[in-house]
């Protein structure tokens, strides 16, 4: 992986590709395939929801240590089950995303083998992150180990899962937070500067965390410290961007994941007011027996309080812009094939079934308008020209 001149991660071909190598790629990568729960798995499930897919159980939680979940990025259950997992021995590591040394606005892959280092990477990342950079080299170590990582991670390491039998034997637990994508380096750049900080002299940035949502922290390098509430930042989409493959996501929910967790705000978003008292809950989305015997042995070995259990109603009031990406996805989809472009190959996501609920006139809103991106030049990046990570 490198960085190209204009702030993003992008693979870089060493040597020769064979047609093999080069078909390989186009079935791992989830630019390309994105699948929900293994058959098998989806036989685990106990419920099917249209939207939402199938699961077992959706309830309620947060992390039971108070500064675990303060720290967090809303209730903190994925560090919580993180902390759980190598307390009781259950995997040798966690493989995850903390804030980068070295690129402020970058997550970089880490290792968590004891607490103290899964508490160094709570807290969201709305930044690019190549969390799976070396998984050949994690898998021949042959140690058991979690997987926390966006969607879009889940399904590539589902997807390599079909082509080498070492993923579906040592990464015992997959969790995912429910993901609206990140923003690009060249639009954070310019967001900030329209606020008047210089990207360059940024020490580390925080998005959220330290409450609910908790502040924006900007520490520069001269020791200034730029504190902004969560709304002030954020509040207004229009002021920020996300990368076309975000835009055109079929699974922002986690549906290959044991475990998905998300944000828990009426109309999706947290209110000024909310922020004062909201001390912090995730609603979770149980979807195989492994992911239901974690979160019950989590909660009774103290890691986790599992409150009272939601539904699907719940959860898309929580989170509508999850159910209107849904809905328009296979628009958006067809909008590119007919553009001649490629598109995610999916399957059993239901995007399909989704779509038919909708007017003709809105899904051909959805694919022209893709289509008028594609004419734009905005669903394709030139040749990058790389520079030194």
């Amino acid at each position: 992986m490198a960085v190209t001149s204009g702030g993003d991660e992008r693979p870089v071909v060493c040597g020769d590709l064979d047609h093999q190598t080069v078909d390989l790629i186009y079935d791992v990568c989830p630019g390309t395939r994105v699948e929900g729960l293994p058959t098998r798995l989806i036989e685990e499930a106990t419920h099917q929801d249209k939207i939402w897919g199938p699961y077992r159980e959706m309830v309620m939680a947060y992390a039971a240590d108070p500064e675990v979940r303060f720290r967090a990025a809303t209730g903190g259950v994925l560090t919580a089950l993180a902390l759980y997992l190598l307390h009781s021995g259950q995997v040798d590591f966690i493989l995850h995303v903390k804030a980068s040394n070295e690129r402020p606005s970058f997550g970089e892959r880490h290792i968590s083998r004891v607490a103290a280092d899964v508490i160094t990477a709570s807290g969201s990342r709305y930044g690019p992150t190549a969390v799976l950079s070396d998984m050949d080299s994690l898998l021949e170590l042959g140690n058991p180990f979690a997987f926390v990582g966006k969607p879009c991670d889940i399904a590539a390491l589902r997807n390599l899962a079909r082509h080498d039998s070492r993923v579906d034997a040592l990464v015992r637990y997959w969790l995912t937070p429910v993901c609206g994508g990140f923003m690009p380096s060249k639009d954070l750049r310019e967001f900030l500067g329209e606020q008047g900080i210089e990207f360059q002299k940024i020490h580390s940035l925080s998005y959220r965390g330290y409450g609910c949502p908790g502040p924006t922290r900007i520490e520069m390098t001269d020791g200034q410290v730029i504190e902004q509430n969560y709304l002030n930042m954020w509040e207004d989409a229009s002021s920020w961007s996300l990368p076309f493959r975000c835009k055109i996501c079929p699974d922002g929910i986690g549906e290959g994941a044991d475990i998905a967790a998300a944000d828990t705000w009426p109309g999706g978003s947290p209110t000024w007011e909310g922020q004062k008292t909201d001390k912090g809950t995730n609603a979770v989305i149980v979807r195989t027996a492994a992911g239901q015997a974690l979160i019950n042995a989590a909660a009774e070995e103290g890691f986790l309080v599992v409150e009272d259990e939601i539904g699907p109603d719940e959860l898309s009031d929580f989170q509508p812009h999850q159910v209107a990406k849904k809905y328009a996805s296979w628009a958006r989809h067809l909008g590119l094939r007919t553009s001649g472009q490629l598109a995610p190959e999916t399957e059993r996501l239901r995007i399909r079934e989704l779509a038919q609920e909708r007017k003709i006139t809105e899904l051909l809103l959805e694919a022209r308008g893709t289509r008028k991106r594609v004419m734009a030049g905005k669903t394709r990046e030139p040749a990058p020209a790389f520079v030194k990570p």
